[in-house]
């Protein structure tokens, strides 16, 4: 993670004040995709790559926004700040600050740096991370502090909402509310959770593919209109399934040809996930790490081939990964259509498995892939 005192340094630099720092983390899933919006179970872990947001107030009646990764400065008058997005990256910010408008609070103003590390568009959740960062930070100027699940509800209201990207709860939620050394089983209907512990002698290698992901594309949109076809299909026999959440494997059995093929095989998906990912955090809870790996292995197949929200790239990661001394277990992680894996391994023999992971990547499709190797860390928070 970025330096915060390089931030602070910064920030004091261009604004002439000294801003109080912010630090929100991104997310690799452990398992469960497209499941959050289907009301159904997800496991992220916080890593320790972040967002960072230095905030000091100003008296001009003007919000500043500046962002170090992409050296840009945006004005705007308090009172007046933008309805709706235009595509810039500004739009992460500008969404919490039109929520936050919406629930009556009085957008002061104030000049915002925003300084991260998540890589951009690889499935790790860059832009929640801004999103609860600009949240934390805001609402220290305005003498308030939502708690953690509220606050990750309103983040993903201004991405629905403002972005336009129709994402569900995992990414804020994780953002806002992860914990050290452990992944995170969350409940999407109810925003229930319980902690599970990784490990301390297990690490998360992560292995961005570098093909671009975008949620925002086509492909996400689709899948998840897919998947809303089919519990709508269901729910035709059984009205008390709103969500694939409250579906079942006999469901599609007896009343998948009622569905598209491409809506059968999402539900698949969708329901088996859900499954899978309850018994993956039974398995952290118990430390049985070669059930996880198989449920892992599971997890990718099914996203591959049901969900066919992966890519030959990512496929190919997982792949030879397979047979690399010290893996557990190893999945594409985050929205689909590129992005990163992630995979458990021996700690140990993290550095040596993603030194030849990378290698082998490369050999294989001419692509050199960022290799990053990480722990759970804590969601967000101030920092000294």
């Amino acid at each position: 993670m970025h330096d915060p005192e390089a931030l602070r340094s910064l920030h004091l630099k261009r604004f002439g004040a000294d801003p109080a720092v912010f630090a929100a983390p991104g997310r690799v899933n452990l398992i469960g995709e497209h499941t959050d919006y289907a009301e159904g179970f997800v496991m992220p872990a916080a890593i320790d790559f972040a967002t960072l947001a230095g905030i000091s107030p100003r008296t001009d009646g003007k919000v500043v926004l500046f962002s170090e990764n992409y050296g840009d400065e945006l004005v705007y008058h308090a009172a007046a700040l933008p309805s709706e997005r235009t595509g810039h990256w500004s739009d992460y910010p500008l969404g919490v600050l039109a929520i936050f408008a919406g629930e009556g609070h009085k957008i002061p103003a104030f000049s915002l740096s925003l300084w991260g590390d998540v890589p951009l568009g690889s499935g790790l959740s860059s832009s929640a991370a801004v999103e609860v960062a600009t949240a934390v930070a805001v609402e220290s100027l305005l003498g308030i502090q939502y708690p953690g699940p509220v606050l990750a509800r309103l983040c993903q209201r201004s991405e629905n909402e403002f972005v336009g990207s129709s994402c569900g709860i995992m990414d804020q939620f994780i953002s806002a509310n992860g914990a050290k050394d452990h992944a995170l089983l969350l409940d999407c209907r109810d925003l229930s959770f319980k902690l599970a512990p990784i490990p301390g002698d297990v690490a998360l290698v992560i292995a961005n593919t570098m093909v671009s992901h975008a949620i925002t594309g086509g492909e996400y949109t689709s899948r998840r209109a897919q998947v809303e076809e089919a519990a709508a299909a269901i729910a035709r026999h059984r009205p008390e399934v709103r969500f694939l959440r409250d579906a079942t494997p006999e469901d599609l059995v007896k009343w998948g040809h009622e569905m598209s093929p491409e809506a059968l095989k999402r539900a698949r998906h969708v329901i088996t996930e859900n499954i899978r990912t309850v018994a993956a955090a039974d398995a952290l809870i118990h430390n049985d790490m070669k059930a996880l790996g198989k449920l892992m292995a599971e997890a990718h197949q099914s996203y591959s081939k049901d969900f066919e929200a992966s890519c030959a790239e990512a496929d190919t990661m997982v792949g030879l990964a397979q047979d690399l001394p010290g893996l557990i277990g190893a999945r594409l992680t985050g929205g689909g259509f590129g992005g990163c894996t992630v995979n458990l391994v021996q700690a140990d023999q993290a550095q040596t498995f993603a030194a030849s992971l990378g290698k082998r990547y490369e050999a294989a499709t001419g692509i050199k892939p960022q290799i990053h190797i990480c722990h759970a860390s804590g969601g967000a928070h101030k920092i000294k």
